[in-house]
């Protein structure tokens, strides 16, 4: 489940919005781990960012790729005079959870905004602002990819043209030139 922030656009197709930028990890051999607040500190900085610098939006959407779902623990020492008494040490250290994190290897997509062609220099502004949330060291891309789709836009233009592309909301589907021949179907 991706955390997704629509600006102004909520119900924008495929169409609407062409420009994408991805805040990718850049450092190579550097993988850590990213937490579930400085995740949702990115997100809000960046919408913060968006809304703030034009009061009439840029219809722009954000979507913060990262998931956290490994649990943090943290076993609890006592230390006062006498806690030798009162605890075991490392017997059943198994620890209580103290949060959640996600698991970030090196280039992994973690922040991604599509907007217009027109505004693309206010979202990469945001994305500046909200790649100091994360902890390591990450780089503002921008994507040669239409939107969030997986197609280049040489690409997406000629399949859009040829009608082999079916719009899916914020995606699109190709249609599969497998299977029945008169019923084209997406997968």
């Amino acid at each position: 489940d991706r955390k997704s922030t629509r600006l102004n656009s909520s119900h924008a197709n495929i169409s609407y919005a062409v420009f994408c930028l991805k805040k990718k990890k850049k450092i190579p051999l550097e993988r850590e781990k990213s937490s579930s607040e400085a995740r949702e500190a990115a997100r809000i900085c960046a919408t913060k960012n968006l809304t703030t610098s034009n009061p009439q939006k840029y219809g722009c959407q954000i979507i913060v790729r990262v998931n956290p779902w490994h649990v943090l623990r943290i076993n609890k020492m006592i230390s006062c005079a006498g806690a030798d008494r009162l605890q075991t040490g490392m017997r059943g250290a198994f620890g209580k959870p103290t949060g959640v994190v996600a698991r970030v290897d090196i280039e992994q997509v973690l922040i991604s905004v599509r907007c217009k062609d027109q505004f693309k220099v206010a979202p990469q502004e945001a994305l500046r602002r909200a790649k100091y949330k994360f902890p390591g060291r990450q780089k503002v891309m921008v994507s040669q990819n239409w939107g969030f789709t997986k197609f280049p836009r040489d690409q997406y233009y000629e399949l859009r043209s040829s009608g082999k592309i079916v719009p899916d909301g914020a995606h699109c589907k190709l249609i599969s030139q497998h299977g029945a021949a008169d019923k084209p179907h997406a997968h």
